[in-house]
């Protein structure tokens, strides 16, 4: 089976992250994408996260009509011992895979160049094929600058697709997802009471307005009177 891992905080999950696992559901065959929301991500401020539950609701109902979309509770701050880093998650997702499955992570392209401050990212690299979801205007040659130069096979190889192959995993890159959709912008539009339709599934939207999220605590008292 192909299997991709696909994470972030999914405050809230939106039309972006849907049309990146689409394509590369459809690019790569993938017989799974596994939706994970982070529990307790270190390089967030959990002040200004919204709970895990409601952000693994909105995962649930985004990921309802695809079968081979799956919301996974695999980083839920309520199991002991959840990993918190990308690193820990790969292994657990490894462990319950069969020898032969094919592992790939699912990530933006800014969020890949970062990759070196990332915990064990050498490790990472070797472990899983990163699908690299590209953005209009994003220098492809960046990609190349990421991985160690030990981690290169001893000749540098970057197929036609722009595949880079490395010592034991590769960076796919993945063109023509065009999404401009941010979390943050649509938080700002429901606190300001401006409509997210299209920007996020349809039941998404109907959980957010239904549970009064991103509204100030007067704003959602209003809105109940």
């Amino acid at each position: 089976m192909n299997i991709a891992i696909f994470g972030g905080t999914f405050d809230p999950i939106h039309a972006g992250h849907m049309a990146a696992a689409e394509a590369a559901q459809e690019r790569f065959h993938l017989d799974r994408v596994l939706f994970i929301p982070t529990g307790n991500p270190p390089h967030k401020t959990h002040d200004h996260l919204t709970d895990y539950a409601h952000r693994y609701a909105m995962v649930a109902v985004a990921c309802a009509g695809e079968p081979r979309f799956i919301p996974s509770t695999i980083e839920s701050p309520s199991i002991e011992g959840a990993p918190r880093y990308s690193i820990d998650t790969v292994r657990v997702v490894r462990r319950r895979l069969r020898q032969h499955d094919r592992l790939f992570f699912l990530v933006g392209a800014d969020a890949f160049l970062d990759l070196p401050h990332w915990k064990d990212f050498r490790r990472l690299l070797d472990s899983v094929e990163f699908i690299v979801v590209s953005r209009p205007g994003f220098d492809v040659d960046a990609l190349r600058q990421v991985p160690p130069p030990d981690l290169l096979p001893a000749r540098r190889l970057t197929q036609k697709d722009g595949t880079i192959r490395l010592r034991h995993g590769a960076i796919h890159l993945l063109h023509d997802v065009d999404a401009p959709v941010a979390s943050r912008d649509i938080r700002q539009a429901v606190r300001v009471h401006k409509p997210v339709t299209g920007l996020v599934p349809a039941l998404v939207e109907e959980y957010i307005l239904k549970e009064g999220l991103y509204i100030p605590s007067a704003g959602r008292k209003r809105l109940h009177r």
